[in-house]
């Protein structure tokens, strides 16, 4: 294995926006530099499956139906 060219991997704490702190192994910062998290993985609906809406105001979406909405698969 080359020397020299992999990232120093060491841990560091990590603040979740709620305060409570673990600590883990990084390549961000340095030894025992504090992470901040702006975005809370227990509460940020990309996580928990929070409510999505579509929301399509003229655009592709609209587009293909207009196009291929008439066309019903498996109907008869």
């Amino acid at each position: 294995m080359k020397s020299d060219i992999h990232p120093n991997y060491h841990t560091i704490k990590v603040v979740m926006t709620d305060g409570t702190e673990y600590v883990t192994r990084s390549t961000w910062g340095r030894e025992g530099d504090t992470l901040n998290l702006d975005i809370d993985p227990k509460t940020h609906p990309a996580w928990t499956g929070g409510s999505q809406q579509l929301l399509d105001r003229g655009g592709r979406l609209s587009r293909f139906n207009s196009r291929f909405g008439a066309i019903g698969l498996g109907k008869k």
